[in-house]
């Protein structure tokens, strides 16, 4: 046995195992995992302890990785990982000597693994092991009930360390070879960026196609799932090495690059960056904190802003059970199902400030709320949540961050207390000093409030002085006409909740409400979040034109000294995040004809040469993207009929649900009454024979949740749900379950046409419909939101002229009037207007008119740089001149 020389008494000698014992731990298959799990378990026996534990050399020789543990969780094996300077195992390691700690939380070098789940573990007793005189790792032992562990045991593990060492060196050696694959596989999985990047997305996808569907496209649930190496083997068996490496290098590049649209227009941002507030982050669908268009428009947000090299930190709320799952009974009616969100299984980990994980607390009448604060890492920047699920919360407080969405008045104004004055303490306590706080609609306007009172705090002065600094700061983003989208609470529930912080601005409970009043004296009004917005913040923003005019004319009443359209809210149209929601086959064609890093340029001269693309090349990947669409509605369908326990013929049915050969129009949204998913419903019969036409078929395809509470919207769906099992709409009407990210990414790429009918005027935007446009598809929709201002006459079509009327009954009818008409004189004639080549000439022509004038105009890249030019530079002050105050 070729080991260092120990000095062996007769207690070591007792202990060493015969050549046999140590022949078995070495895997007969060659896996290294299995060879280390083996001496684990063959030192844990010996000792009786609570935990046993290898750790590791990685190949740079500066970082210890856990390789395997018999008492710690089995899946932190491969993502603890220490630096030689830190924690008690680096200590072993960095002075080559066994280190025995009676108390772990006391020592100096203590450093808290969240992953590893060594809480209730106290005593520590460590070995380094080394072979031929060079370090391979660490062996740990752990108790949770006090223990001592005395020379003789410490010279007893040295021994066994010693004699094992060959063993582990090998299995190190062999490890090696398979390690890099996982540790950058490991590593491009844990930042978001490889979410919106295709090379990355398809190559976990290829690592095994069946288990990423099953694991909701979660590369680390991929990871966790797969042996290290059953990894190396699959990475073998498709030459995968070179395009794994080519990923991690790419995203090297990606993250270290300094040559970004920001860093040359948004400097001032980098000594104090963007603190973005939103109550939901729709990131990813394997990353379940959204609920609809709110999230979706902050995840594209947060993702341009990564691009662009915006420095930019999102503060949001980390739900453990997210949004709902949605399910249809037999009768159509829509079920809620909440489910668990394993963090373990998701790209985030414990901020940490100095080593130790952050932690925040506010004080309300009633006693604190704490919470700890996550990070995820999107591209360049990073995204905080706060999770009140923490020891010394009362159980009500441990279930508040569980839902989005859920729970009574009281439930939502400790979620935005939480969110608002949390997150500026969550900022703070990680030493991050904003220059712009954004708030992404008013369910966190209680951060202008810590805001306020930091300002007191730090500069001595006032709370009227410090609103008034406060203030300019502050950028404030209004997202719905919509007067339930406000929310408003009652007296009582602030001075509980904000009472603390009253005191602490030193303002009477009178003059505090008045700041979330439009009349600061009517004691009737209840606190509104938006009005406490609006006046603690210099710069508010709507999200379309139109939605600039009606949120002018809705908080009027908060600025009666000004005409209407002096009221300062002015507008943003949203935009959509193009390299999240484009899809390769289209984005193909955009590389042959475009040129290279096309999706960088936002210029309307650029996009010129879609006119030069040849008709049949974008059909054909169009209807590429059709053809996957439908696959993925019938097996969808099929999975939503077995869940029912439906008869083997009406499976069959599911199966063979759509047509390749229809016309698709696709209705996906929330399923509230004013965007009435119903609105073509109203004619069975004109609508059976819209279908039906065998020349000219049509089909629909319907997604969306309603809001648990919103009866009138749950009963809207189940008349959708009942149609599909209508005999006249058998395979031609669907309603898919479960609305999500994945099922909004099949569907904007591959229907035909998007329809969109809200009730003017109220849809502040619409992003959905943009992100058909890339794609290639037509926008049918009102005259509302995003598409007041892009439509042109032939970049799509419109339903109606833009009108409305006072009655609702009237103005829906002439609305439903207005789509059965369109339908039938413009969308279905061009449709099926082919020529000999069976293509559609002037359909294809819209759809390149649509990608020329759309496409650049309502991206995300385009809406963050107005964001930053218009607002983020001006509230950081770095203006270099000011026009319009000459």
């Amino acid at each position: 046995m070729n080991s260092d020389p120990i000095a062996l008494g007769e207690e070591q000698s007792a202990f060493l195992w015969s050549l046999e014992e140590l022949s078995d731990l070495v895997s007969h298959s060659g896996n290294a995992s299995e060879t280390l799990t083996n001496i684990v378990n063959l030192v844990h026996r010996r000792f009786d302890t609570d935990v046993c534990s290898i750790y590791l050399l990685e190949p740079d020789r500066a970082n210890l990785v856990l390789a395997a543990t018999i008492g710690l969780r089995p899946d932190s094996v491969g993502r603890v990982r220490m630096r030689l300077t830190e924690g008690l195992v680096g200590m072993v390691a960095e002075q080559l000597r066994p280190v025995v700690v009676p108390d772990t939380s006391t020592h100096p070098r203590f450093k808290y693994f969240q992953d590893a789940g060594e809480d209730p573990y106290r005593t520590f007793l460590g070995v380094p092991v080394t072979d031929r005189s060079v370090l391979q790792g660490v062996i740990v032992l752990q108790t949770s009930e006090a223990r001592t562990f005395g020379e003789a045991d410490v010279r007893m593990l040295a021994a066994a360390g010693a004699q094992l060492a060959p063993i582990i060196s090998e299995a190190r050696a062999v490890g090696q070879f398979v390690a890099p694959v996982h540790q950058r596989l490991a590593a491009i999985a844990r930042n978001l960026w490889w979410s919106w990047d295709e090379d990355s997305t398809n190559l976990f996808r290829d690592l095994d196609p069946v288990l990423w569907r099953a694991c909701d496209h979660n590369p680390i649930a991929l990871l966790q799932r797969t042996p290290i190496d059953q990894l190396e083997v699959r990475a073998s068996q498709l030459a995968l090495h070179g395009r794994i490496n080519h990923a991690y290098r790419r995203l090297q590049e990606y993250l270290r690059s300094k040559h970004t649209w920001g860093g040359r227009h948004a400097s001032v941002l980098c000594a104090a960056p963007v603190a973005y507030f939103s109550a939901e982050f729709g990131l990813h669908e394997s990353i379940p904190i959204y609920s609809g268009g709110l999230g979706i428009l902050a995840g594209d947000h947060l993702k341009s802003a990564s691009d662009l090299g915006i420095p930019l930190v999102g503060i949001g709320l980390y739900y453990d059970q997210g949004y709902f799952r949605q399910r249809l009974d037999r009768d159509g009616w829509q079920q809620e199902e909440y489910l668990d969100v394993d963090h373990r299984t998701l790209p985030i980990a414990p901020a940490l400030h100095d080593g130790v994980p952050v932690t925040v607390e506010i004080q309300t009448r009633t006693g604190p709320i704490v919470a700890r604060v996550w990070r995820i890492e999107v591209g360049r920047n990073s995204l905080l949540l706060l999770d009140s699920n923490v020891d010394g919360n009362s159980p009500e407080d441990r279930q508040l961050t569980s839902r989005l969405y859920g729970g009574d008045q009281r439930i939502r104004i400790r979620q935005e207390l939480l969110l608002g004055i949390g997150g500026v303490r969550a900022l703070a306590a990680l030493g991050i000093s904003p220059g712009v706080v954004h708030l992404n609609e008013g369910h966190s306007a209680f951060a202008t409030l810590e805001l306020v009172r930091r300002r007191m705090e730090v500069e001595g002065i006032g709370a009227e002085e410090a609103q008034r600094r406060v203030a300019s700061q502050v950028v404030f983003t209004t997202h719905t006409p919509v007067p339930a989208g406000h929310d408003r609470f009652a007296a009582h529930l602030v001075e509980e909740h904000l009472g603390p912080a009253r005191d602490a601005l030193g303002m009477s409970e009178q003059d505090f409400l008045g700041l979330g009043r439009v009349d600061p004296y009517n004691q009737g009004e209840e606190f509104c979040m938006t009005v406490l917005a609006l006046k603690l913040c210099h710069r508010a923003n709507a999200v379309s034109s139109l939605h600039g005019r009606v949120s002018r004319a809705m908080w009027k009443p908060l600025y009666p000294a000004l005409r209407e359209e002096l009221v300062p809210i002015g507008h943003i149209t949203n935009g959509v995040h193009v390299n999240t929601w484009l899809a390769p086959q289209i984005r193909a064609v955009y590389d042959r004809h475009l040129g290279a890093n096309w999706e960088e340029r936002s210029s309307d001269t650029l996009w010129e040469a879609i006119e030069r693309v040849d008709d049949g090349e974008l059909w054909e990947a169009h209807q590429t993207l059709k053809s996957r669409l439908i696959d993925e509605v019938r097996r969808r369908a099929v999975q939503q009929a077995e869940r029912r326990a439906e008869s083997p013929s009406a499976v069959a049915q599911w199966r063979r649900v759509l047509s390749p050969d229809a016309l698709t129009i696709g209705f996906a949204r929330r399923f509230a009454t004013y965007k009435r998913a119903n609105l073509l419903l109203q004619d069975l019969e004109a609508l059976s024979a819209l279908l039906n036409n065998p020349r000219m078929p049509v089909q629909l395809v319907f997604a969306g949740k309603a809001h648990p509470l919103d009866v009138p919207g749950k009963a809207m769906l189940q008349q959708v749900a009942h149609l599909t099992r209508d005999p006249r709409f058998l395979g031609k009407v669907v309603f898919v379950e479960d609305y999500d990210i994945d099922l909004g990414r099949h569907l904007v790429q591959g229907v035909d046409v998007w329809l969109n009918n809200p009730r003017r005027p109220l849809e502040a935007c619409g992003t959905s419909g943009q992100k058909v446009v890339l794609n290639g598809a037509l926008n049918l929709s009102v005259l509302d939101g995003w598409w007041a201002e892009a439509y042109d006459g032939s970049n799509g079509f419109a339903i109606g002229r833009g009108d409305t009327h006072s009655s609702l009954d009237v103005h829906d009818m002439r609305d439903a009037e207005s789509l059965a008409t369109t339908l039938r004189s413009q969308v279905i004639p061009l449709y099926y207007d082919r020529d000999r080549d069976g293509l559609p000439r002037e359909w294809i022509g819209r759809m390149k008119r649509a990608i020329r004038t759309l496409g650049w105009r309502f991206s995300a890249d385009r809406m963050v740089m107005d964001y930053v030019l218009k607002s983020y530079i001006p509230a950081a002050g770095g203006t270099s001149s000011d026009g319009s105050r000459f």
